[in-house]
């Protein structure tokens, strides 16, 4: 069975899919008017709760808890980097994706949305990321087959565009 990997112009916390993930930070905590904010309140006080108990979350990792308010059974809390830590960023940017999908596979989770991890306050570009976030999660996606759907959330027009031909680029590629 092939994965569907696609990329849509939408609200990640509106999506009725298995698991979200949130561009979290190493606390895990509700903090910051982006992405995790924003799921944080829509999800409710029972998120923030079941975040202090799992004792943050290195750079680079991924920790799951339950979606309780939000359409999502899950939320997959990845950290990434910001872009100032150099080569090793990369390197970091590309575990949160595959370490996302592992963890994901490991609780039988078959749909799966991501956002543009480590843009906006963290300062990688939407180019940047599109194209590592595809590169990786198809790759991982060899060795964990029982998700059905990955979901690439975008935040406007342009970077559904940006997803959308680094999605075409590596299906050439193959």
């Amino acid at each position: 069975m092939k994965t569907i990997i696609r990329a849509l112009k939408t609200k990640i916390a509106s999506l009725s899919v298995d698991a979200i993930v949130n561009a979290a930070n190493s606390s895990l905590s509700d903090e910051g008017g982006g992405l995790n904010g924003t799921i944080h309140r829509a999800a409710g006080p029972e998120l923030l709760r079941a975040c202090r108990l799992l004792g943050g979350c290195n750079i680079g990792h991924a920790k799951l808890t339950k979606g309780y308010r939000l359409p999502a059974r899950y939320v997959i809390h990845a950290v990434g980097p910001v872009s100032r830590s150099g080569a090793s960023g990369i390197e970091l940017l590309e575990l949160c994706y595959r370490r996302s999908i592992e963890l994901a596979a490991a609780n039988g989770i078959a749909t799966l949305a991501f956002p543009s991890i480590s843009t906006g306050a963290y300062g990688y570009s939407v180019e940047q990321v599109a194209k590592i976030a595809v590169k990786t999660v198809r790759s991982t996606l060899e060795a964990n087959q029982s998700i059905r759907e990955v979901i690439f959330c975008c935040f406007s027009a342009k970077d559904l565009k940006i997803y959308e031909a680094a999605l075409n680029e590596q299906a050439a590629a193959e």
